[in-house]
């Protein structure tokens, strides 16, 4: 449409452009990996709280 290659393609050849991951490194995007680690941040918080909780009135 309008004369331009399919989506498919022009990802395919912006990811060939891309230099190879190095090793050990899962994510390529920056915000990803914050939002990734402050979910597990918050869980690991909530059940500490939650917890804490539980124990106060249980005890």
């Amino acid at each position: 449409m309008f004369h331009r290659k399919p989506l498919e393609e022009r990802i395919a050849e912006r990811q060939a452009k891309l230099p190879p991951l190095k090793e050990g490194k899962h994510f390529e995007h920056g915000p990803a990996k914050f939002v990734f680690i402050a979910l597990i941040v918050s869980v690991v918080l909530m059940h500490f709280v939650g917890l804490a909780v539980v124990m106060h009135f249980y005890s």
